[in-house]
């Protein structure tokens, strides 16, 4: 038995597209609705025949779901659940895939009171954005953080599960709070540092107008693909996990002091066993199936 038979997505970018096309290839029969607020976006996607229905309006689009998932940027996650208080179904369940939990359950609590509310957060994604972006296999074999706030009903729970181990994911429930901290470490931090780097050599003209760009090597190149990533997004994560993602940042300034130290004093042993340390983590990263083990990263030579 499905664990929904109406779905209706808000916001169709590449999450929102990816989950479109999830659904149509592992549950057929699911009755797929979908509103964007850009009517460019809601054009390309009825051009792409992502969705059965494609409404004007949010309202419109939840009038007969029993899941609603918002894929919109963190911080318009309370605007979009007041934008379909007054059309959702009673016995609806609502979901998202924002990066930040903590805040989410909170807007959503303030925007949708009485609602049944189960937060998710799929650990996918790429460099690019839009409809046209998205594919059918970006959730299968990552993992979907599912994180329900203290009292959700358990089967609710389940439901949402369910929907994502259907798309291929494999499902974790967490605390939101903790969940916060987790992912301000593992992706968060990770962002803003690429966001430093690739910024400061944009600052220094006069080298990235020729050898930062003409010479970059795999580090750069990687740093600056999690850089393209959508800057509304982003820019929301920081705001909505701020907390979290300031602790984080603390305790790396401290690290990346104490590697200063050993580098100036020249502490080779210190170097080496923080290197062996790390090497091991991208190890396991590839052994738990998170990454490709292809050399330099799978990327084709010409």
């Amino acid at each position: 038995m499905l664990p929904f038979s109406r779905v209706t997505i808000i916001g169709i970018g590449l999450i929102g597209s990816s989950i479109a096309r999830a659904v149509r290839a592992t549950m057929p029969s699911v009755r797929l609705t979908g509103y964007d607020a850009d009517a460019g976006v809601r054009e390309t996607a009825d051009r792409l025949d992502l969705f059965d229905d494609l409404t004007d309006t949010p309202g419109a689009s939840v009038i007969d779901a029993d899941l609603v998932i918002l894929c919109v940027p963190v911080g318009a996650m309370g605007a979009a659940g007041a934008a379909i208080a007054d059309d959702l179904p009673a016995d609806a369940i609502v979901s998202d895939v924002g990066s930040c939990k903590a805040e989410v359950v909170r807007a959503l609590a303030e925007a949708l009171p009485g609602a049944t509310v189960i937060p998710a957060h799929p650990v996918a994604g790429t460099e690019n954005s839009g409809p046209e972006a998205g594919f059918a296999t970006l959730f299968k074999h990552r993992w979907c953080i599912v994180t329900p706030p203290e009292g959700a009903a358990p089967f609710a729970v389940e439901r949402v599960c369910e929907f994502w181990r259907r798309l291929g994911s494999d499902v974790e429930t967490m605390a939101p709070d903790h969940h916060d901290r987790v992912l301000a470490i593992t992706s968060h931090l990770p962002h803003l540092i690429a966001y430093t780097i690739v910024g400061t050599a944009s600052d220094m003209e006069e080298v990235t107008q020729s050898e930062v760009i003409k010479y970059s090597a795999g580090g750069f190149r990687d740093f600056t693909r999690i850089a393209a990533s959508d800057p509304t997004m982003w820019r929301d994560v920081f705001l909505s996990n701020r907390e979290a993602v300031l602790d984080m940042l603390q305790r790396f300034s401290e690290d990346l002091s104490a590697l200063q130290r050993a580098i100036r004093w020249g502490k080779g042993d210190e170097l080496f066993d923080l290197f062996t340390r790390t090497r091991a983590v991208r190890r396991s990263i590839i052994d738990q199936g998170q990454d490709d083990p292809a050399p330099d990263f799978g990327r084709t030579r010409e």
